[in-house]
């Protein structure tokens, strides 16, 4: 009902993490990089639209369902994002989050009609990404960077699951944006170690993202990858294009990006201010003691 075609593609995506993801107006607010009171209007013409339309709570009729999978999928993605990383709080990761957004992924790739390429591109990135979730916070409840991650601790079993499933996305005509972020995150899990990743092809997959997903944040993305093939002046470089933007005005992670650029440059006196900056806008625990962990190392 929710994801009905009669009602406007972001107001379906909202509505569905706020009543059926339990989602607060805030945290969609934040996935979306938009005001709370925007969100809170689209939700309120979604449901407007459900009363005046008289759109009902049934499973559509099979050759209704293919319009509603494209939202679907990107409210799956969503829920995957936030418990990934949750915008707040006092845990980093939301497992809950992550396992049902993996469990109803793979529901849609087994169903006979929601299946399809862009599904299963989607469970191969969440796969790939939960592999690195037992490496993501130390024993401590601390933050671990990718580069600090003991990949040791990595889930093999799920990247390989992932792999199959990206594999199975080949199977279609149309590259997704969740194709080619999967196979970043492919990039990532074929490496040893953080130095031999293949950064020069992140970067190239980073710049077809683009072309895909026109977005500050995957602007953002590209920009450490960049720096780390042409050094950190070029990702500040790059970062500083799209700083103005917005959406990533209270963007913690452009802050932080910024501090850590910085710092790998040898600016500590900016990193310092950016890292500053971070700690004043909205995060979870465990991001703000790793930024002042940082900003003590500057």
């Amino acid at each position: 009902m929710c994801c009905h075609p009669a009602i406007p593609d972001e107001s379906q995506i909202a509505l569905t993490l706020k009543t059926v993801g339990g989602f607060s107006v805030a945290e969609i607010a934040r996935a979306f990089l938009t005001r709370d009171e925007t969100i809170a209007q689209r939700i309120v013409r979604a449901r407007r639209s459900i009363r005046e339309q008289n759109i009902r709570m049934e499973l559509p009729p099979r050759a209704e369902m293919p319009p509603r999978i494209e939202s679907l999928l990107q409210v799956l993605y969503l829920m995957f994002t936030e418990g990934y990383g949750a915008s707040e709080g006092d845990d980093l990761v939301r497992l809950d989050l992550c396992h049902e957004a993996i469990r109803l992924a793979r529901l849609v790739t087994e169903h006979p009609v929601a299946s399809s390429p862009p599904a299963h591109a989607l469970l191969a990135l969440m796969l790939l990404q939960a592999a690195r979730l037992p490496a993501r916070v130390d024993s401590t409840g601390e933050l671990a960077t990718l580069a600090e991650q003991d990949r040791r601790l990595w889930n093999r079993a799920m990247i390989a699951d992932g792999m199959r499933a990206l594999d199975r996305s080949a199977s279609g005509d149309t590259i997704t944006a969740y194709h080619v972020e999967a196979a970043i995150a492919a990039c990532h899990s074929a490496a040893d170690d953080f130095d031999s990743t293949d950064w020069e092809r992140v970067v190239e997959l980073y710049d077809e993202l683009l072309t895909i997903k026109p977005t500050p944040v995957v602007a953002l993305n590209r920009a450490v990858a960049l720096a780390m093939t042409q050094g950190p002046a070029a990702g500040i470089a790059a970062v500083e294009l799209i700083a103005a933007h917005n959406s990533l005005r209270d963007f913690l992670p452009l802050a932080a990006t910024l501090g850590e650029l910085h710092f790998r440059n040898g600016d500590r006196s900016q990193a310092a201010a950016y890292f500053k900056r971070a700690l004043e806008l909205p995060g979870s625990a465990p991001e703000k003691r790793f930024l002042l962990r940082r900003l003590r190392e500057t």
